[in-house]
Order: structure tokens, then C-alpha cells, then sequence
């Protein structure tokens, strides 16, 4: 069952975080840009949201790029995926990152990220001469093979 929290934020009403669908996990963000912003191919650009959130404690805001962004024009995070703490009360923005061939602007109100908000756990990291073994071990990248 989802679970629908409060949660406080200031924003202009047009670029309110939003569900495309009920059950999504992901808010779209929109821009919030002066004038629209053009990424040339290889190159990245700050794009601000207008968005400032007090995201609860023993949650942590994970910023997503969009699918179809991704897919369709090659327009990534530049940093894969944004870890929103919930101490942070400045404006969310996007690094975007345009790994496509042809350039690709952002307009006020365009869609531009996701915003995901999740419970975590705190760890209390414990030093010790060695850890428990796991049927894995330590069999990295490609160890279960291909097919």
C-alpha cells in the first residue's frame, strides 16, 4: 500500500512537483528557467527547479533523470543520481548532461528530472578483522556470467 507523507516545499505553483500517474515513484520536476537553456552535444548545464523541500528525517530525496529524456534525446544527470539529505533546504536543481548528437534545449515548465523519496536506514559502521562469509564472496562485475 503507498503511503502518502507531507511534505513541506516552496515553489511557484507551476513548477510543483507532480505524479503523471497514481502508484509512480517519481515526482516530475520542472524547470524553472529565465530563458530556455540549450545543451550542446557532450556539454552540460545547470537547470533549477525553483524547488525547496524540507524532506522528513529517516528519509533521503533521490533525484532521477527521466526515461524518456534518456532514451529519446540521450539527456542524462551528470551525476547519475542526486542524493537530496533531508537537512538541505536550498533549490533542487539538475546537472543535466546531454550524451546525444544534436542539441537539445529546456524550456520554463519543461519536465527534467524525477524525485524519489525514501526511507534509509543510519549505519553504525563497526571495524573488524574480517567479514562474514556470503555465498557471493567476492566475485565482482560479470561474475554470474551472461545469459
Amino acid at each position: 500500500m503507498t503511503t502518502v507523507r507531507r511534505v513541506p516545499i516552496v515553489c511557484n505553483a507551476f513548477c510543483m512537483p507532480s505524479y503523471a500517474h497514481w502508484g509512480d515513484a517519481g515526482a516530475d520536476m520542472r524547470a524553472d528557467v529565465p530563458e530556455p537553456v540549450t545543451i550542446e552535444p557532450m556539454q552540460s548545464a545547470w537547470v533549477g527547479t525553483g524547488v525547496r523541500v524540507a524532506i522528513p528525517d529517516g528519509f533521503v530525496g533521490l533525484q532521477f533523470p527521466r526515461s524518456g529524456l534518456g532514451c529519446n534525446h540521450g539527456i542524462c544527470l551528470a551525476n547519475g543520481t542526486g542524493v537530496i539529505d533531508s537537512g538541505y533546504r536550498g533549490e533542487i536543481r539538475a546537472k543535466l548532461l546531454n550524451l546525444g548528437q544534436e542539441p537539445f534545449t529546456v524550456n520554463l515548465g519543461d519536465r527534467v528530472c524525477q524525485l524519489v523519496l525514501v526511507p534509509y536506514a543510519r549505519a553504525a559502521f563497526v571495524p573488524v578483522a574480517e567479514l562474514p562469509a556470503s555465498s557471493r564472496g567476492t566475485d565482482g562485475y560479470g561474475s554470474t556470467g551472461v545469459r
